[in-house]
Formats: C-alpha cells, sequence, structure tokens
C-alpha cells in the first residue's frame, strides 16, 4: 500500500507541492512507496536505522519527522531514549544531545 494510501498524505508533496516535482516524485513514491515498503526489513527496524543515520550526520530536520513516524511504527520513547543515549557514544555527543532535544520537543509536543 503506498504511502499516500496509509496515511493519507505525501511528505513530497506537502514539503514541496508543485517547487519540485522530481522531489516529489522520488520522495513518495520510490522512498516511501517502493524502498520503506520491502519486505526484508519491518517499518519498525527501518525507522531505527533511519533515526540512527540521521543521528549520525546530525540532520536534525529531517529528524524530527522520522522520530514522530519511529513512534508510528511501533518504537517506544523509551527505546528512542535509549538508541539516541547509545548514539551519542558513537555518533558524537552533540549529535546525540540534539537528536534527544528534537524527541523532548515531540513527546512534550504530543505529536
Amino acid at each position: 500500500m503506498s504511502n499516500e494510501q496509509s496515511t493519507g498524505w505525501t511528505g513530497g508533496k506537502n514539503a514541496f507541492g508543485d517547487f519540485a516535482p522530481g522531489m516529489v516524485h522520488y520522495t513518495d513514491r520510490v522512498l516511501f512507496d517502493e524502498v520503506w515498503e520491502r519486505e526484508g526489513l519491518s517499518k519498525r527496524d527501518r525507522s531505527l536505522i533511519t533515526v540512527a543515520a540521521l543521528t549520525a550526520m546530525g540532520k536534525m530536520d529531517q529528524l524530527k519527522f522520522h522520530l514522530a513516524y519511529a513512534r508510528q511504527n511501533g518504537v517506544t520513547d523509551e527505546e528512542l531514549q535509549e538508541a539516541l543515549l547509545h548514539l551519542a557514544f558513537y555518533a558524537g555527543w552533540p549529535n546525540g544531545m540534539g537528536a534527544t532535544g528534537v524527541l523532548k520537543s515531540i513527546v512534550e509536543g504530543g505529536q
């Protein structure tokens, strides 16, 4: 089932509208419709991997979406906190602190 069918929205379309149709296509149709729907890993596992990669690279803007998405995919707040603590030692303390701040705002904001 496509991201649009399962969630009622498309992230690329919401982010860019008609401004960047190529980015919309690859975000919505390839990344979320094809990559995220592959059978080799659960969405929960894909979420944890994505959170780890974005934290390691310090990509806090994208991390905000993916932490919330991880929660939708069954990762608990406690698991995310523990993952971010673990990542702080491997990906750098500032990245772990930044990611934990993003998670805190999501949890306290009720997203």
